[in-house]
């Protein structure tokens, strides 16, 4: 097996928050709408049906537990859960927490408006309420010691 690299377009678009057992866990640095993303560290995958089986269990594990934990923690009215790879072929999985007053509703997120940056303190509030959530899951590492 190859050496797992990220996709550039997602490390230019996202922060590292850290690694789940498979997934690594991005933040879309988009301060519009609290949007992660899940990507499987297994090179050359596309589909979910290219993961082994074990893979595909454990990533729909970190996926519901990050939608559940999102849903929560942010009083998501809706989350939208979505693997699409029309622009970046690797897989990854997005979980965005949706308001009806959010600035794309109803509509999709992608492309609707230009991103907004975190600020570094925005930032920081959103990675603390994290770690609040994440900490009962011993298996995840935190990309930043910081945090």
């Amino acid at each position: 097996m190859s050496r797992f690299e990220l996709d550039p377009q997602l490390a230019r678009d996202c922060v590292v928050v850290g690694d789940f057992p498979v997934c690594r866990l991005l933040l879309m640095n988009d301060s519009q709408y609290p949007w992660f993303i899940l990507v499987p560290r297994v090179q050359d995958v596309e589909e979910i049906y290219q993961l082994d089986e074990a893979d595909q269990q454990q990533l729909l594990f970190e996926s519901s537990y990050l939608a559940e934990m999102l849903q929560v923690l942010f009083s998501a009215e809706k989350m939208n859960v979505a693997a699409l790879g029309n622009v970046v072929r690797q897989l990854h999985v997005h979980h965005v927490v949706r308001y009806s007053t959010d600035a794309a509703w109803p509509a999709l997120v992608w492309g609707k408006h230009p991103a907004r940056p975190y600020t570094d303190e925005a930032l920081s509030e959103v990675m603390q309420k994290l770690k609040k959530s994440i900490s009962d899951m011993p298996s995840f590492q935190w990309a930043h010691t910081d945090v």
